[in-house]
């Protein structure tokens, strides 16, 4: 505020505009740091990209891709996953959680979204390559299902996939 107040001309040393900031019951609001929320840091198995950057598809059911983001209340930190096919893009399962668990995110997500489009053929379901995602007890509920293919970011570092590259979930990531 200081620096705001010295461009259009006013002296003023941000000592004294912090008080008066206070006196007026006016707080600045401090940028926050980024906030993750892909801890691609663990030990599991990494599913290979089967999604490649095709974000079209002939047919409902045929590839969903799924993110998880975070939504800053005045509680507290949100997060919201959602899982969107690409025939539509419509959005099929979702789940808001205080907590970043699989329970909380993914796992509830996918039962919604397995409720409302039953799996009958192949589907490729992709991520990124959190722990949310990669966990066992995630993958053993996609290996539950017998057309399920898992797909997510390639774990090399090449132009196309890089970790990080948001190109590689463009649909899911441009949702939000």
């Amino acid at each position: 505020m200081a620096v705001e107040l010295e461009k259009r001309g006013f002296k003023v040393s941000r000592p004294r505009t912090a008080r008066m900031m206070k006196s007026s019951s006016l707080q600045a609001r401090r940028k926050r740091k980024f906030k993750h929320t892909t801890d691609s840091n663990h030990n599991y198995p990494i599913a290979p990209n089967r999604l490649n950057r095709r974000f079209t598809t002939e047919r409902r059911n045929a590839v969903w891709v799924s993110d998880i983001t975070y939504i800053e209340t005045s509680q507290g930190w949100l997060y919201l996953t959602v899982i969107i096919d690409l025939f539509d893009r419509k959005v099929i399962g979702w789940a808001m959680s205080e907590d970043m668990t699989a329970e909380s995110t993914v796992i509830k997500a996918w039962y919604m979204a397995v409720g409302n489009r039953p799996i009958k053929d192949t589907l490729i379901f992709h991520s990124d390559r959190g722990s949310q995602y990669a966990c066992t007890k995630f993958r053993n509920i996609l290996k539950s299902y017998d057309f399920v293919q898992q797909s997510m970011r390639c774990i090399e570092f090449s132009e196309m996939s890089r970790k990080g590259n948001c190109w590689d979930n463009a649909v899911a990531e441009s949702f939000f």
